[in-house]
Formats: C-alpha cells, structure tokens, sequence
C-alpha cells in the first residue's frame, strides 16, 4: 500500500478501490458545541457492539440517511456491500508538527520546518466503509505534509447526550463511515477530531533531535515576544505613576 498526496479546492478523498490514494482538500472553520466536556478514556466501552449490518439494513440505513443529509454529501453503496461517504474531521492540534518543505538542504535531504497548525478546522473527507481510523490520520498528515509519526495522534468522537459532551478516543482499527452511518448526519449527534495522543505527558523520547530542536526554538521565540510584552506593559504602568506623581507634586 502506498499513499499519494495531492492538494486542490477540492474534497480530501480516501478510496479504497486500488492499492494507491489520493487526497485533495477542503476546509471550514467548525464550532465547538457548547456545554460541558467530559473526556472518555475507556476506549473499548466506546466501540459500538456491531461493526457491520446484512444488506437489507445496509441499504434501508443508507436511504435513510441519504434522506435527512443537508449537504449533498451523501453515502453510496456497491454490489459489494462496500459503502463509500464522506466524514468532516476538525483539527485540532495544541502542540508544533513537523512539515516537509519543498526546499532541500546542503545535504540534498528535504528541509522541515515545524509550526502550529490552525486550530478549529474542518476537513471533508471521502472514505469507504473498509477505511480505519489509522488510515483516516496518516490521510490527514499526509494532506497537510506533516512528517510525525502517526502513533502520535489519535482521532476522537465527540457525541451530546441530553446536556453533556462527550469526547472519547477511538480506537485504530475502527470504521469511521460506520459510525457516521450509525450517529446519522447530524454532526451534533457525532463528529470527529483529530487531536495528539493523551497519554498524560508528552513522550519526548517519541520525537527525533530535529523535531525537539524546532520545539525549542519555537519556545525561545514565545518566551521572547512575551517578555517584550511584559516589558512594555510595565513600562506604560511606570510611566503612567511617574505621571500621576507629577500632577500630586504640583497640587497645592
């Protein structure tokens, strides 16, 4: 299996019909629901108890759902039982990822940068009923050209029941499109993020010595434009006492 990566205006795609994929992408900002979140962090009590339906069901859930979405993005099912749909996934990466460039360096190797990326971004998605959930994240690293290793993401399920949101971690092997074909189209009822592993702390002996040394200068510049800021609001504070000051001077 290899994958290929393209970028364009249009959809991400995650075929499933060769042994090669092509990505292209599209974006929107999405809205965080409102109301308490509360993390999951037993993933096996989260996995649905059914993975797969007979053809009848296949075909009755698929009208059905085709019949309730809004957006056009609707599901297809081949003679095969194989359905292919389309799945929105926000990012939302809190810590710096490592890109590949375009450049290439003394040594002829391609040159990698690391940055934040936007956070609060949907990407669309289309997938087939056999993708996993590892296939959906080296998808989206592949489409934004982040070099990390996989395992250091997990993609999430965020869900409302009745006043509460809950987000749980999903595991590798699951089936993304069967879950949204379960939860129906309405993305309050499910939605997907992609987010780093939450192990607790970082794992820093997981990053190689460039990645920890982009990291670092990353931080020396944060430390640097907060200090200026500090410094500058500290200054205006001290010249507005020496101001005041002045004026009490020359009250009689």
């Amino acid at each position: 299996m290899t994958w290929n990566s393209t970028m364009s205006s249009g959809y991400s795609s995650l075929e499933d019909d060769s042994e090669e994929y092509f990505f292209t992408a599209r974006t929107s900002f999405f809205t965080k629901p409102s109301g308490k979140v509360t993390e999951c962090k037993d993933v096996e009590k989260e996995q649905e108890l059914r993975t797969e339906f007979s053809r009848e069901e296949l075909k009755q859930r698929i009208e059905q759902y085709n019949s309730l979405t809004r957006d056009y993005l609707k599901m297809t099912l081949s003679p095969t039982l194989v359905y292919t749909g389309f799945i929105k996934v926000t990012m939302d990466l809190r810590r710096p990822v490592t890109v590949r460039g375009g450049q290439k360096g003394a040594a002829g190797a391609v040159m990698q940068e690391a940055f934040y990326l936007p956070r609060g971004v949907d990407n669309t998605l289309h997938i087939s009923s056999e993708n996993t959930v590892k296939q959906v994240i080296v998808a989206l690293l592949n489409k934004f050209m982040v070099a990390d290793n996989p395992a250091k993401y997990a993609l999430y399920k965020r869900y409302r029941r009745e006043e509460q949101v809950y987000v749980c971690r999903l595991a590798d092997s699951e089936k993304p499109l069967f879950l949204r074909l379960v939860a129906g189209p309405d993305s309050t009822a499910l939605s997907f993020v992609l987010r780093e592993q939450q192990n607790g702390e970082v794992l820093w002996e997981a990053f190689s010595i460039p990645e920890l040394r982009n990291f670092l200068r990353i931080l020396d510049k944060e430390e640097q434009e907060q200090t200026e800021t500090i410094i500058r609001r500290y200054k205006s504070y001290r010249q507005r006492l020496q101001e005041a000051a002045r004026e009490l001077r020359g009250t009689p």
